[in-house]
C-alpha cells in the first residue's frame, strides 16, 4: 500500500512539510521518481512522501548536499533491493527444506512395508532345514 501512488503534488506536499516546487526540483535532481497518470499528472506514494521527509532530515538537519542525498537514497534503494533478494532466497531454503522433509517422510513411508528383517538362520537351524528338504 505504501508504494500505491494516490496523492497529487500538492497533499504530498503538505503531507513532506515542503513546498511543491521543491517537489519538483527534487524530481528534476533524481531523488524523486513519482508515477505519473496518462495526462501528465504527477502522483506521489506514502513511500515518496516519506522520501521527501527523509530529504529534508539529511540536508536540513544534517547538512548534506543534495549530491550526497542523491547518493545516500541510491545506496538505500540498493539496500532495499538486497533485502528484498535475501528474503526470497531464505524463502527458497525453507521451500526446498520443505520438499525434503516430504520426500524423506514419504520415503520412509513407502519403506517401512518393504523391510523384512533377516536373522541368520544357526548351525542347527540349517541343518534342519537340510533335513525337512531330504524327507520330501
Amino acid at each position: 500500500m505504501r508504494e500505491r501512488a494516490v496523492y497529487i503534488i500538492s497533499v504530498a506536499a503538505e503531507l513532506s512539510g515542503v513546498h511543491p516546487q521543491t517537489l519538483r526540483t527534487y524530481e528534476r535532481r533524481g531523488l524523486l521518481k513519482p508515477h505519473r497518470t496518462p495526462g501528465g499528472t504527477r502522483r506521489y506514494s506514502a513511500r515518496d512522501v516519506e522520501r521527501v521527509q527523509l530529504i529534508q532530515e539529511l540536508t536540513q538537519g544534517d547538512g548534506i548536499n543534495l549530491a550526497g542525498v542523491l547518493r545516500i537514497l541510491a545506496l538505500e534503494d540498493r539496500l532495499d533491493e538486497m533485502q528484498d533478494r535475501l528474503a526470497a532466497a531464505q524463502q527458497e531454503v525453507e521451500d526446498v527444506k520443505a520438499e525434503a522433509r516430504a520426500a524423506i517422510r514419504e520415503v520412509q513411508r513407502s519403506r517401512t512395508s518393504d523391510i523384512v528383517l533377516y536373522r541368520r538362520p544357526t548351525d542347527v537351524e540349517r541343518h534342519q532345514g537340510a533335513q525337512r528338504g531330504r524327507r520330501r
